[in-house]
This record gives C-alpha cells, sequence and structure tokens, in this order.
C-alpha cells in the first residue's frame, strides 16, 4: 500500500482527534499546530474525510471538527480509503503501471495481510498505544 502525505495527515488527525474527549469539537489550528502540517492542506485531508463521514464539522467561533464515530469503530483502513480512494495497492509494477505478473500471487498475499492490518487496527488502538507511549503528553504531539 502507498501512503501518500494525504493519507498520512489523516492519520494523524484521526489520532489527535481520538486522543480527544469524545465528541470534543476541534478547531482546525489547533490540529494543525499540533501535528506540524499546513492548515491549508489540512483543510482538504479534513473535507475528504467528512465526505467519507468520518468528521463532522461545525462552523463559528466554537467551530472545528470531531469524530462522528467512537475511535474504536475507526479503522485505519476506513481513514486510508476515504482519502487514497478504494483502489490503495500495493505491489511491483512495470514501467506501464502494471503488476508484474511472475510476482501476482505474492502481492496478493501482501495486499491481503495488509488488509487484515489496517481493516482490524483501530483509533482506539493506536490512541491508548500513544498514551502508552507519551503519557498524557500524546494528546499534544503524535
Amino acid at each position: 500500500m502507498r501512503i501518500s502525505a494525504k493519507g498520512e495527515y489523516a492519520l494523524k488527525a484521526m489520532l489527535d482527534l481520538s486522543l480527544q474527549p469524545w465528541r470534543r469539537t476541534v478547531p482546525i489550528q489547533e490540529i494543525a499546530a499540533r501535528q506540524g502540517i499546513p492548515q491549508r492542506y489540512l483543510e482538504q485531508v479534513l473535507q475528504s474525510l467528512k465526505h467519507a463521514e468520518l468528521l463532522a464539522a461545525r462552523r463559528g467561533a466554537a467551530g472545528g471538527y470531531q469524530l462522528t464515530r467512537r475511535p474504536e469503530e475507526v479503522t485505519v483502513g476506513d481513514v486510508l480509503r476515504a482519502v487514497e480512494g478504494a483502489q490503495a495497492t500495493l505491489g511491483m509494477r512495470n514501467g506501464r503501471g502494471q503488476r508484474t505478473p511472475d510476482l501476482a500471487e505474492l502481492w496478493a498475499e501482501i495486499d491481503r495481510a495488509l488488509s487484515q492490518v489496517v481493516d482490524h487496527l483501530t483509533f482506539s488502538e493506536l490512541a491508548e498505544r500513544a498514551r502508552a507511549r507519551t503519557g498524557a503528553q500524546a494528546m499534544y504531539h503524535i
């Protein structure tokens, strides 16, 4: 699976929101500052996540973004597919962008293994890992 900067930023933003109290609306400026993501680019990423109904947006002085589902209900795969597209794949490709036929079985096996990880790893689990690794400071920078 090839993960773009957009995919990485989406994962960081979702983890940031997962570390917040449930349903807290977080201003985009806070997420951008904590994660070191340019705000203009983060806006595009968060819009993709909103379009996929993983986030809700709130306007106004108390505006920002919040999760629409609990962190234990959202997988890494959900987020990656929302920003990378349903066809996010892994594998050796030849010069024409096609998978090398001789290794098709290997790439299929690797795709299955990756899907097993990203489709079962939730943001609740990632948040717990972050908290265990850095304590309460995980809320501020991942």
